[in-house]
């Protein structure tokens, strides 16, 4: 199955983008910016970020109303993209397995 083809597909794969984002923000860019003086590291990835978290956010909305998940589970996933891996925990607990099903 295409992953593009289904909205739990398209979820989880700028999921997975968001999460990279995410961890290359605060992992490389956030530390070049405030150790060594380089603010410019966080202009493109800064905006690449936030770009995929809105996307992220958006494609919660298809994706809750397909596989009808309840406010709990909506929640959990929209929370995922706030923590460092969260995207990553959320495709292995819940896209992976309604996916491929």
């Amino acid at each position: 199955m295409n992953l593009l083809s289904s909205n739990i597909g398209r979820l989880r794969l700028i999921g997975f983008l968001e999460g990279v984002s995410f961890l290359l923000l605060m992992g490389i860019a956030m530390p070049l910016k405030y150790i060594w003086e380089m603010p410019e590291a966080t202009i493109g990835i800064g905006y690449a970020h936030g770009f995929l978290f809105i996307a992220y956010c958006i494609l919660v909305i298809p994706a809750k109303i397909d596989l009808k998940w309840n406010l709990k589970i909506t929640f959990l996933v929209l929370i995922a993209s706030l923590l460092p891996f969260g995207t990553f925990v959320a495709d292995f607990k819940l896209f992976k397995k309604t996916h491929n099903s």
